[in-house]
Protein backbone atom coordinates (compact mmCIF):
# COMPACT_ATOMS: atom_id res chain seq x y z
CA UNK A 1 0.00 0.00 0.00
CA UNK A 2 0.86 3.27 -0.98
CA UNK A 3 -0.38 6.64 0.56
CA UNK A 4 0.41 10.33 -0.57
CA UNK A 5 -1.65 13.60 0.65
CA UNK A 6 -2.07 16.97 -0.67
CA UNK A 7 -3.83 19.87 1.09
CA UNK A 8 -6.55 22.71 0.08
CA UNK A 9 -5.86 26.07 -0.02
CA UNK A 10 -7.18 29.48 0.25
CA UNK A 11 -6.91 32.79 -1.91
CA UNK A 12 -5.75 35.31 0.31
CA UNK A 13 -6.00 38.22 -2.16
CA UNK A 14 -5.96 38.47 -6.11
CA UNK A 15 -9.28 36.01 -7.19
CA UNK A 16 -10.81 36.79 -10.33
CA UNK A 17 -8.13 39.64 -11.27
CA UNK A 18 -5.71 36.90 -11.47
CA UNK A 19 -7.19 35.48 -14.81
CA UNK A 20 -6.22 38.75 -16.09
CA UNK A 21 -2.49 39.00 -15.41
CA UNK A 22 -2.66 40.74 -11.62
CA UNK A 23 -0.67 39.31 -8.72
CA UNK A 24 -2.41 36.96 -6.69
CA UNK A 25 -1.37 35.72 -2.69
CA UNK A 26 -2.68 31.79 -2.00
CA UNK A 27 -1.65 29.74 1.10
CA UNK A 28 -2.09 25.93 2.02
CA UNK A 29 -4.92 24.85 3.99
CA UNK A 30 -3.45 21.97 5.75
CA UNK A 31 -6.67 21.35 8.53
CA UNK A 32 -7.99 19.62 5.22
CA UNK A 33 -6.59 17.00 2.98
CA UNK A 34 -7.11 15.14 0.12
CA UNK A 35 -5.30 11.32 0.12
CA UNK A 36 -4.58 8.56 -2.53
CA UNK A 37 -3.83 5.10 -1.54
CA UNK A 38 -2.42 2.74 -4.11
CA UNK A 39 -2.84 -1.14 -3.89
CA UNK A 40 -2.23 -4.14 -6.21
CA UNK A 41 -5.15 -4.81 -8.41
CA UNK A 42 -6.85 -7.62 -10.14
CA UNK A 43 -4.42 -9.16 -13.07
CA UNK A 44 -5.72 -7.34 -16.44
CA UNK A 45 -8.22 -4.55 -14.64
CA UNK A 46 -5.44 -2.03 -15.19
CA UNK A 47 -5.58 1.49 -13.21
CA UNK A 48 -8.61 1.84 -11.75
CA UNK A 49 -9.93 4.84 -9.73
CA UNK A 50 -12.28 4.28 -6.65
CA UNK A 51 -13.61 7.51 -4.95
CA UNK A 52 -15.89 6.25 -2.28
CA UNK A 53 -17.09 9.78 -0.91
CA UNK A 54 -17.98 10.62 -4.59
CA UNK A 55 -19.82 6.98 -5.63
CA UNK A 56 -17.53 6.81 -8.38
CA UNK A 57 -15.50 4.21 -9.90
CA UNK A 58 -13.12 4.95 -13.10
CA UNK A 59 -11.42 2.07 -15.25
CA UNK A 60 -8.14 4.85 -16.76
CA UNK A 61 -8.28 3.03 -20.04
CA UNK A 62 -11.88 3.46 -21.08
CA UNK A 63 -12.32 6.62 -19.54
CA UNK A 64 -12.51 9.18 -21.77
CA UNK A 65 -10.37 11.92 -22.59
CA UNK A 66 -11.85 14.87 -20.29
CA UNK A 67 -12.32 12.71 -17.28
CA UNK A 68 -10.16 13.91 -14.91
CA UNK A 69 -9.14 11.46 -12.87
CA UNK A 70 -8.21 9.28 -15.68
CA UNK A 71 -6.45 11.70 -17.32
CA UNK A 72 -3.99 12.95 -14.03
CA UNK A 73 -3.05 8.78 -14.08
CA UNK A 74 -2.29 9.07 -17.69
CA UNK A 75 -0.34 12.04 -17.69
CA UNK A 76 2.03 10.33 -14.25
CA UNK A 77 2.11 7.01 -16.00
CA UNK A 78 3.14 8.94 -19.28
CA UNK A 79 5.37 11.23 -17.36
CA UNK A 80 7.69 8.71 -15.35
CA UNK A 81 7.94 6.29 -18.86
CA UNK A 82 5.92 3.83 -18.07
CA UNK A 83 3.98 2.28 -21.27
CA UNK A 84 1.59 -0.36 -19.79
CA UNK A 85 -1.23 0.25 -18.01
CA UNK A 86 -0.28 -1.52 -14.66
CA UNK A 87 -2.65 -3.27 -12.73
CA UNK A 88 -3.76 -1.00 -9.41
CA UNK A 89 -6.23 0.52 -7.54
CA UNK A 90 -5.98 3.75 -6.51
CA UNK A 91 -8.34 4.86 -3.58
CA UNK A 92 -9.40 8.59 -3.08
CA UNK A 93 -10.59 10.53 -0.39
CA UNK A 94 -10.83 14.10 0.86
CA UNK A 95 -11.86 16.35 3.59
CA UNK A 96 -11.28 19.33 1.04
CA UNK A 97 -14.67 20.65 0.33
CA UNK A 98 -15.41 20.35 -2.95
CA UNK A 99 -17.17 23.68 -4.97
CA UNK A 100 -16.08 26.10 -2.33
CA UNK A 101 -13.01 27.49 -3.26
CA UNK A 102 -10.36 25.50 -1.27
CA UNK A 103 -8.80 24.04 -4.42
CA UNK A 104 -10.42 20.13 -4.48
CA UNK A 105 -9.59 18.86 -7.91
CA UNK A 106 -6.09 20.18 -7.39
CA UNK A 107 -5.74 18.79 -4.08
CA UNK A 108 -7.13 15.29 -5.04
CA UNK A 109 -5.16 15.32 -8.35
CA UNK A 110 -1.82 15.99 -6.76
CA UNK A 111 -1.99 13.31 -4.16
CA UNK A 112 -2.41 10.81 -7.35
CA UNK A 113 0.75 12.17 -8.73
CA UNK A 114 2.54 12.03 -5.42
CA UNK A 115 1.03 8.07 -4.77
CA UNK A 116 1.92 7.10 -8.41
CA UNK A 117 5.75 8.60 -7.82
CA UNK A 118 5.89 7.01 -4.76
CA UNK A 119 4.61 3.70 -5.82
CA UNK A 120 7.05 3.43 -8.48
CA UNK A 121 10.22 4.78 -6.81
CA UNK A 122 10.46 7.81 -9.14
CA UNK A 123 10.57 12.15 -7.91
CA UNK A 124 8.82 14.71 -9.25
CA UNK A 125 10.01 18.53 -8.40
CA UNK A 126 6.89 20.41 -7.10
CA UNK A 127 7.17 22.23 -10.60
CA UNK A 128 6.95 19.60 -12.20
CA UNK A 129 3.87 18.51 -10.21
CA UNK A 130 1.81 21.70 -9.92
CA UNK A 131 2.53 21.74 -14.03
CA UNK A 132 0.87 18.21 -13.97
CA UNK A 133 -1.93 19.23 -12.09
CA UNK A 134 -2.60 22.16 -14.52
CA UNK A 135 -3.67 19.89 -17.24
CA UNK A 136 -6.64 18.44 -15.21
CA UNK A 137 -7.29 22.07 -13.74
CA UNK A 138 -8.31 22.95 -17.37
CA UNK A 139 -10.87 20.15 -17.35
CA UNK A 140 -12.35 21.39 -13.90
CA UNK A 141 -12.65 24.97 -14.44
CA UNK A 142 -11.98 25.94 -18.56
CA UNK A 143 -9.59 28.66 -17.86
CA UNK A 144 -7.90 28.62 -14.42
CA UNK A 145 -5.34 30.94 -13.55
CA UNK A 146 -2.62 28.19 -12.18
CA UNK A 147 -2.80 29.91 -9.02
CA UNK A 148 -4.14 26.59 -7.61
CA UNK A 149 -2.37 23.57 -8.70
CA UNK A 150 0.61 25.60 -8.04
CA UNK A 151 0.54 26.67 -3.42
CA UNK A 152 -1.17 22.62 -3.65
CA UNK A 153 1.92 21.26 -4.68
CA UNK A 154 4.75 23.74 -3.16
CA UNK A 155 2.39 23.74 -0.03
CA UNK A 156 4.12 27.31 0.75
CA UNK A 157 2.44 30.77 0.72
CA UNK A 158 2.50 31.85 -2.98
CA UNK A 159 2.64 35.13 -5.04
CA UNK A 160 1.37 34.69 -8.23
CA UNK A 161 1.29 36.25 -11.67
CA UNK A 162 -0.38 34.38 -14.57
CA UNK A 163 2.08 34.32 -18.10
CA UNK A 164 4.92 35.20 -15.78
CA UNK A 165 5.16 33.12 -12.70
CA UNK A 166 5.17 32.78 -9.00
CA UNK A 167 7.41 33.23 -6.47
CA UNK A 168 7.19 31.22 -3.09
CA UNK A 169 7.74 33.84 0.00
CA UNK A 170 7.47 34.04 3.86
CA UNK A 171 5.55 35.71 6.19
CA UNK A 172 7.54 37.58 8.88
CA UNK A 173 4.96 36.68 11.48
CA UNK A 174 1.92 33.69 11.75
CA UNK A 175 -1.40 35.13 11.82
CA UNK A 176 -4.75 32.96 11.98
CA UNK A 177 -7.51 32.88 9.42
CA UNK A 178 -11.42 31.54 10.17
CA UNK A 179 -12.54 30.38 6.46
CA UNK A 180 -16.37 29.60 7.06
CA UNK A 181 -18.63 27.72 4.82
CA UNK A 182 -21.64 29.05 3.40
CA UNK A 183 -23.16 25.83 2.30
CA UNK A 184 -23.51 27.00 -1.47
CA UNK A 185 -21.78 25.42 -4.27
CA UNK A 186 -19.70 27.38 -6.10
CA UNK A 187 -18.50 27.05 -9.31
CA UNK A 188 -15.56 28.15 -10.49
CA UNK A 189 -16.08 28.11 -14.16
CA UNK A 190 -19.41 29.27 -14.01
CA UNK A 191 -18.25 32.56 -12.28
CA UNK A 192 -14.80 33.12 -14.42
CA UNK A 193 -17.10 32.68 -17.62
CA UNK A 194 -20.03 35.16 -16.47
CA UNK A 195 -17.28 37.37 -15.23
CA UNK A 196 -15.40 36.70 -18.88
CA UNK A 197 -17.90 37.94 -20.66
CA UNK A 198 -18.84 41.06 -18.44
CA UNK A 199 -15.10 41.92 -19.25
CA UNK A 200 -15.44 41.46 -22.99
CA UNK A 201 -18.91 43.45 -23.23
CA UNK A 202 -17.58 46.32 -20.91
CA UNK A 203 -13.77 46.00 -20.55
CA UNK A 204 -13.30 49.69 -19.20
CA UNK A 205 -15.40 49.41 -16.03
CA UNK A 206 -13.34 46.23 -15.19
CA UNK A 207 -9.87 47.15 -16.48
CA UNK A 208 -9.79 49.56 -12.91
CA UNK A 209 -11.38 47.11 -10.58
CA UNK A 210 -8.64 44.61 -12.05
CA UNK A 211 -5.70 46.87 -11.60
CA UNK A 212 -6.60 47.82 -7.24
CA UNK A 213 -7.03 43.88 -7.10
CA UNK A 214 -3.57 43.47 -8.28
CA UNK A 215 -2.13 46.58 -6.24
CA UNK A 216 -3.71 44.92 -2.81
CA UNK A 217 -2.58 42.01 -3.61
CA UNK A 218 1.19 43.80 -3.98
CA UNK A 219 0.55 46.00 -0.68
CA UNK A 220 -0.74 42.62 0.80
CA UNK A 221 2.76 40.53 0.25
CA UNK A 222 4.69 43.45 1.74
CA UNK A 223 2.72 43.60 4.86
CA UNK A 224 2.70 39.57 4.91
CA UNK A 225 6.52 39.46 4.66
CA UNK A 226 6.84 42.54 7.12
CA UNK A 227 5.05 40.61 9.71
CA UNK A 228 2.36 43.99 9.75
CA UNK A 229 -0.72 41.50 10.25
CA UNK A 230 -2.48 44.00 11.09
CA UNK A 231 -2.42 45.88 7.67
CA UNK A 232 -4.01 42.87 6.16
CA UNK A 233 -7.58 43.16 7.53
CA UNK A 234 -8.13 46.71 5.52
CA UNK A 235 -6.60 45.44 2.49
CA UNK A 236 -9.24 42.04 2.45
CA UNK A 237 -12.05 44.34 3.13
CA UNK A 238 -11.26 46.85 0.11
CA UNK A 239 -10.70 43.90 -2.16
CA UNK A 240 -14.20 42.24 -0.76
CA UNK A 241 -15.78 46.01 -1.62
CA UNK A 242 -14.18 45.35 -5.00
CA UNK A 243 -15.16 42.11 -5.34
CA UNK A 244 -18.94 42.87 -4.45
CA UNK A 245 -18.88 45.84 -7.18
CA UNK A 246 -17.28 43.11 -9.82
CA UNK A 247 -20.60 41.20 -9.25
CA UNK A 248 -19.33 38.00 -7.66
CA UNK A 249 -20.52 37.93 -3.75
CA UNK A 250 -24.11 37.17 -2.57
CA UNK A 251 -26.02 37.78 0.49
CA UNK A 252 -24.62 34.73 2.02
CA UNK A 253 -21.10 35.58 1.58
CA UNK A 254 -22.01 39.33 2.70
CA UNK A 255 -23.88 38.24 5.70
CA UNK A 256 -20.75 35.97 6.70
CA UNK A 257 -18.30 38.58 6.26
CA UNK A 258 -20.48 41.30 8.68
CA UNK A 259 -20.92 38.22 11.22
CA UNK A 260 -17.20 38.09 11.55
CA UNK A 261 -16.29 41.68 11.73
CA UNK A 262 -18.93 41.83 14.47
CA UNK A 263 -17.12 39.11 16.00
CA UNK A 264 -13.76 40.77 16.19
CA UNK A 265 -12.18 40.11 12.76
CA UNK A 266 -9.81 42.45 11.65
CA UNK A 267 -10.94 41.94 7.95
CA UNK A 268 -12.92 39.45 5.70
CA UNK A 269 -13.30 38.94 2.17
CA UNK A 270 -14.59 36.03 -0.29
CA UNK A 271 -12.21 33.79 -1.22
CA UNK A 272 -12.41 32.10 -4.54
CA UNK A 273 -14.52 32.24 -7.15
CA UNK A 274 -17.60 33.57 -5.09
CA UNK A 275 -21.14 33.18 -5.56
CA UNK A 276 -21.30 30.76 -2.63
CA UNK A 277 -18.47 28.97 -1.34
CA UNK A 278 -16.29 30.48 1.85
CA UNK A 279 -15.12 33.72 3.37
CA UNK A 280 -11.91 34.20 5.14
CA UNK A 281 -11.09 36.24 8.16
CA UNK A 282 -8.61 37.50 9.69
CA UNK A 283 -8.61 37.14 13.39
CA UNK A 284 -6.29 37.03 16.50
CA UNK A 285 -5.82 34.13 19.23
CA UNK A 286 -8.10 36.01 21.53
CA UNK A 287 -11.23 36.83 19.03
CA UNK A 288 -10.75 33.47 16.91
CA UNK A 289 -13.66 31.27 19.11
CA UNK A 290 -16.07 34.77 19.01
CA UNK A 291 -15.74 34.86 15.50
CA UNK A 292 -16.22 31.29 15.18
CA UNK A 293 -19.49 31.34 17.12
CA UNK A 294 -20.76 34.60 15.10
CA UNK A 295 -20.01 33.13 12.21
CA UNK A 296 -21.76 29.72 12.87
CA UNK A 297 -25.09 31.86 13.91
CA UNK A 298 -25.02 34.02 10.69
CA UNK A 299 -25.30 30.49 9.08
CA UNK A 300 -22.00 29.22 8.31
CA UNK A 301 -22.03 25.42 7.81
CA UNK A 302 -18.61 24.89 9.11
CA UNK A 303 -15.46 26.79 10.19
CA UNK A 304 -12.10 25.75 9.99
CA UNK A 305 -9.37 28.45 11.97
CA UNK A 306 -6.17 27.60 10.23
CA UNK A 307 -2.75 29.33 10.99
CA UNK A 308 -0.67 30.83 8.51
CA UNK A 309 3.45 30.52 8.67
Amino acid sequence: MTLAYAPGKVILFGEHAVVYGRPAIAVPVTEVQAQACIEPGVAGQGVVVVAPDLDRRVVVCEAADDEPLACIVRLTLETMGRERDPDLTVTITSTVPIARGMGSGAAVSTAIVRALAQHFHYWFPSRAISDLVYQTEVLYHGTPSGIDNTVVAFEKPIYFVKGVGWEVFWVGKPFWLAIADTGIKSSTREVVGDLRHGYQADPARYQPLFDRIGEIAVAARSAMEQGRTEALGQLMDENQALLREMGVSCPELDRLVMAAREGGAQGAKLSGAGRGGNIIALVAKETRGRVDMMLRLAGATNVIVTEVE
